[in-house]
């Protein structure tokens, strides 16, 4: 009974039916040298096992692809290459030795306050200031809190509680900045606004003010009027702005000079023009005119007096 081969036995006799011819120099047939030392690479154990790269047979070393998976199976690959220039730091790069300073000094102060943190009531490090808020745009109400642990915060306008929505925005950016978003100004914006800051060890609140610009503003102008000879005839504009507009009244072009017969009044929204004992003189066309420092605005009527 012949006994039993191994695979890489069998192997080599196939190989060695299909290649008969031999090399007429000191080698093995080509093709089984290679096999063999493929194998024999696969099979080494430890890497002081695995024959050096100067005994690779022929085939082996004029091949760089072979030679190559050899060394990767025997475990002498090639040294990988250098990266690309732009992908290495140069340590003694002065940049870069002054950007590791500033790495190294912000991670020490983020632990310096993170370790300096105490339980305790809320205080503020910055208080809340006034602010400007023109119609149409938004303003934030912003101050700086110390409070740990983190505390529930509220705010309020002239006493009554905002809910964070739309309109009114709750903002907490880290560490320690606490705000009010307000969007969308209109002049009822316009009043005082307080924050509550609460933690389990007490609270601390603090106010200011939102101070609206809202441009000068006709809201309503006077209706034309027919009227009779020795009645009082009245003209009325509901007007609006921020800060309050000065406010004139104009017949034909010209401004009306007052007098006990002839007057204007101005109230917070609106301005009453008075004529009496109305005169065929006093018909013509009457405008009102509002004036601030974001804008101007008027409106015409005709008054007839018959």
């Amino acid at each position: 009974m012949s006994p039993k081969r191994g695979p890489l036995a069998t192997r080599v006799d196939e190989i060695k039916s299909a290649q008969p011819k031999i090399c007429r120099s000191h080698c093995q047939p080509t093709c089984v040298n290679t096999l063999i030392w493929e194998h024999m690479c696969f099979k080494s154990i430890t890497p002081a096992s695995r024959p050096p790269p100067s005994s690779f047979p022929h085939s082996i070393l004029g091949n760089p692809e072979r030679e190559e998976r050899v060394r990767s199976l025997s475990g002498m690959s090639k040294v990988k290459a250098a990266p690309p220039p732009g992908c290495t730091i140069n340590i003694n790069d002065p940049q870069v030795q002054e950007a590791a300073i500033r790495i190294q000094a912000s991670y020490r102060g983020h632990r310096s306050r993170k370790e300096l943190r105490e339980k305790g009531p809320p205080k503020f490090l910055q208080e809340l200031k006034d602010v400007l808020l023109v119609e149409g745009s938004a303003a934030k109400l912003e101050c700086r809190v110390s409070a740990f642990p983190d505390p529930f915060i509220i705010w309020l306008k002239d006493g009554k509680e905002l809910k964070d929505g739309p309109k009114y925005r709750y903002v907490f950016e880290d560490p320690d900045v606490v705000a009010l978003v307000v969007r969308d100004g209109e002049l009822a914006d316009l009043g005082r606004y307080t924050v509550t800051i609460k933690n389990p060890f007490g609270q601390t609140s603090g106010s200011a003010c939102i101070i609206v610009e809202v441009p000068a503003k006709v809201n309503k102008g006077p209706d034309s009027i027919k009227g009779k000879r020795g009645t009082t005839v009245v003209l009325k504009a509901n007007i609006s702005g921020e800060p309050p507009p000065d406010v004139g009244w104009l017949k034909d072009g010209d401004d009306i000079e007052e007098d006990e017969r002839v007057f204007f009044d101005v109230g917070d929204t609106n301005t009453i023009l008075t004529i009496k004992n109305a005169r065929p003189s006093d018909s013509g066309k009457y405008e009102v005119f509002v004036e601030n420092n974001l804008g101007t605005d008027q409106s015409f009527a005709r008054v007839d007096i018959l």
